[in-house]
């Protein structure tokens, strides 16, 4: 991986004082929540897995239409759970082609205000997570902007200063040969299934996977996991910019 520190000679031992500068460094890393220890081996924390169907891309004019929210504990499931937003304005034909969610289907669902209690239950106490995090991350922070008044105990994945994990920015890193990078093309590459792609649970159940199909070759330490994350995002983002604009 680009850039990523070699902290152990090829016999497996840790170079002198290498373990303590590493676990020094990570204390400061932005980003972490406050409920774990830099140190803590990522894969132990509660995990939960995001992803949202939207009306359209742009998180201030946009709606979220469906949640899908799956948590992971050592890489097994511990709840699935999906459901369809109203969200107050009709469904762009363009989108309702990616996802097959109509104004029909929606006409009797919830509005995103009353499923947010449960949202808090589910994301409470957990790590959030989101392939192309940043997407879903603004999408729910504009929603509960537009609620007005949010409860003083937020749950991780609705701080401002926490980043999320994203197996996006790891999926680029160390699938560098592979086409793409998509969701799909990577949960293919790794023979996991994706059920119902365009379907939030669907989705945010085949992330979960991924992310841990790919841990192997990522930073044991959260702190560490969310510093390079940090690092090879801005790298990507800066190879990316000039494709952008074309």
């Amino acid at each position: 991986m680009r850039g990523a520190h070699q902290t152990c000679f090829p016999t497996g031992r840790h170079y002198p004082g290498i373990a303590d500068r590493i676990a020094q460094a990570i204390r400061n890393v932005a980003g972490l929540c406050t409920e774990w220890e830099p140190n803590l081996a990522w894969q132990e924390l509660p995990l939960v897995i995001v992803d949202f169907e939207t009306t359209g891309t742009n998180p201030e004019e946009d709606r979220i239409l469906e949640v899908g929210l799956v948590a992971f504990l050592r890489g097994e499931v511990v709840f699935r759970e999906g459901l369809l937003v109203n969200p107050g304005i009709p469904v762009p034909e363009e989108s309702r082609a990616v996802h097959g969610i109509g104004d029909e289907e929606l006409a009797g669902a919830p509005s995103f205000a009353e499923v947010f209690p449960k949202l808090l239950e589910l994301l409470e106490g957990r790590l959030p997570v989101a392939y192309n995090a940043d997407f879903d991350r603004g999408f729910l922070h504009a929603e509960l902007r537009r609620l007005g008044k949010a409860p003083s105990e937020l749950p991780p994945a609705l701080r401002d200063d926490v980043v999320w994990v994203d197996p996006l920015v790891w999926a680029r890193e160390i699938l560098k040969d592979e086409k793409s990078r998509k969701l799909g093309a990577v949960a293919e590459h790794f023979g996991i299934p994706l059920e119902q792609a365009h379907r939030a649970a669907g989705d945010a159940e085949a992330t979960g996977h991924v992310l841990m199909a790919l841990a192997a070759n990522m930073p044991a330490m959260y702190g560490e996991l969310i510093r390079l994350q940090g690092r090879y995002g801005a790298f990507q983002e800066a190879e990316l910019r000039p494709w952008r604009r074309m």
